[in-house]
């Protein structure tokens, strides 16, 4: 049985695409979440945003990047991509119009397929 990789894929080439959409997700979270919650409080909106962009700046898995401010196991770093996944479908499904919301939803779907060998990575599998 082989040992774990001392870096994650998510640093490798075969990294990228799967970056690329986790990204594209991301920033769409953070474009429609605070837009939705805006509506409400935008003091929610603002928070909402912080801990949307901060929390995965914060923490992080050893091995996953190349900077790491406060160490995370890989279950944490697999649930703050998570939340990024869904904050950017419900948000799509708030603020656009239904075609954007199912494109949307197909982007999250698609970057979670291609998380997966990180997110076995990150769980020592």
């Amino acid at each position: 049985m082989s040992e774990r990789a001392a870096t994650s894929p998510n640093l490798t080439d075969r990294g990228r695409i799967p970056s690329i959409l986790r990204f594209a997700t991301e920033l769409i979270a953070w474009i429609t979440v605070p837009w939705a919650l805006a509506g409400d409080s935008i003091v929610l909106a603002v928070i909402a945003l912080i801990l949307l962009i901060g929390l995965p700046t914060v923490f992080s898995t050893v091995g996953d990047k190349k900077q790491v401010m406060v160490a995370a196991p890989g279950w944490v770093t697999i649930a703050l991509v998570v939340l990024q996944f869904v904050a950017a479908v419900w948000g799509a499904w708030q603020v656009w119009p239904v075609w954007s919301a199912v494109l949307v939803t197909v982007l999250a779907a698609t970057a979670a397929i291609a998380e997966i060998p990180r997110w076995r990575w990150l769980v020592g599998v």
